[in-house]
């Protein structure tokens, strides 16, 4: 029987570095959207909580599928195994990871 593959996926998201992991992801048919469904949140045993995760659970609990602007992705990696998702606060004025510049669609205004 065929694993399924797992997906790490790094974006911006309101001055914040989200890593999540997921196990189908695609180009969406909404014009400059990345897909991302089947979150997948490793299941720990013992008495440490990572508050960080716990979030992520608590903010994708119920969501069935994700849009994320193409121009927000910071990178996208098939690993072997899910590891810790996470949310990293952008230091130093985002100086290091900004957003991709997005001249988007311009309506053609003789239209």
């Amino acid at each position: 029987m065929a694993v399924k593959p797992v997906y790490k996926v790094i974006f911006l998201n309101q001055g914040q570095v989200y890593e999540v992991f997921c196990s189908a992801i695609y180009q969406s048919e909404m014009y400059g959207f990345i897909e991302i469904e089947e979150f997948v949140f490793g299941e720990r045993s013992g008495l440490l909580i990572d508050p960080a995760e716990e979030k992520l659970k608590t903010e994708f609990a119920g969501v069935k599928r994700s849009y994320i602007p193409m121009h927000s992705i910071v990178r996208i990696d098939e690993v072997e195994k899910e590891g810790p998702a996470k949310i990293t606060e952008v230091k130093g004025g985002g100086d290091k990871i900004a957003q991709f510049p997005y001249g988007g669609f311009i309506p053609n205004p003789s239209e």
